[in-house]
């Protein structure tokens, strides 16, 4: 299957680093012109110039915006206001007793992790649906279903996330537009080897450390290791493509089977 991007324009939200980034290089790969966002200009040059390296072909247009805020999503529109696929990829986490959440925590992530998404698309869809094709995608995760116990302001932001990419897919019923969530499951991020060597063995390689972390911490995985980055930039090319016209309002997982369900 030839996944053919050619004069799409894409913006990704949050990526300068990460999962973000490989979405970023997978959508250039297959010939999108490809809007890369973070909030520090010097820092996403960098990252743009790392794209560069990575995709010599690939175009790339920095987007220096911080998207929690309503000034930054004006700015990103403005920087760039022609967007045929949005892949709202901006997030936050981290760990924190349930009863210890405050009022504002809960705010910083309700307005990150959706608000930031919400804004974006309400400013890009009516433009898409304008011109009959379109792609709007929301970045989730499996604590949108298993919510984590120890981060359920974060899990609430992924959950409604889905039900956000729901409603705007309803919104543009029968245009052209397609809108979907993708379900990630636990991923070989920056940070994470750190992580799992908390847990695990030290002396042993990578490859054996995170199949042991993933045996002995996330058991209910049926890929038994950490999902790549690009493994989850591969299903976002394909839904921005042409060739899922079909998939509309759908939460797609690319969990290794850790949401312990047969739907969806």
């Amino acid at each position: 299957m030839h996944l053919d991007l050619a004069g799409r324009t894409a913006l990704v939200t949050g990526s300068s680093q990460g999962i973000g980034a490989e979405i970023a290089a997978g959508l250039a790969r297959a010939g999108a012109r490809v809007g890369v966002n973070g909030r520090h200009a010097d820092r996403l040059a960098k990252s743009v110039d790392a794209l560069r390296a990575e995709v010599p072909d690939g175009r790339f247009v920095p987007v220096a915006a911080d998207l929690g805020t309503e000034e930054g999503a004006a700015r990103a529109v403005e920087e760039l206001p022609d967007v045929d696929i949005l892949v709202n990829n901006l997030g936050i986490f981290g760990s924190r007793p349930a009863l210890e959440i405050s009022d504002e925590e809960w705010r910083r992530y309700f307005e990150i992790n959706v608000l930031a998404g919400v804004r974006l698309t309400r400013a890009y869809l009516p433009r898409m649906t304008a011109r009959g094709w379109g792609r709007v995608l929301y970045i989730a995760s499996d604590s949108a279903v298993v919510i984590p116990a120890e981060m359920i302001h974060y899990g609430m932001s992924k959950t409604a996330l889905l039900a956000v990419s729901r409603g705007f897919a309803k919104e543009a019923a029968g245009s052209g537009v397609t809108v979907n969530s993708v379900i990630a499951g636990p991923t070989h991020t920056e940070g994470v080897e750190d992580f799992v060597y908390q847990l695990v063995d030290r002396d042993l390689p990578w490859d054996e450390a995170q199949r042991a972390f993933m045996r002995d911490h996330r058991p209910q995985s049926l890929l038994g290791r950490l999902i790549e980055p690009e493994e989850i930039a591969n299903l976002v090319v394909y839904l921005s493509s042409s060739q899922a016209s079909a998939t509309t309002g759908a939460a797609v997982r690319v969990d290794g089977g850790y949401v312990d369900s047969i739907l969806p």
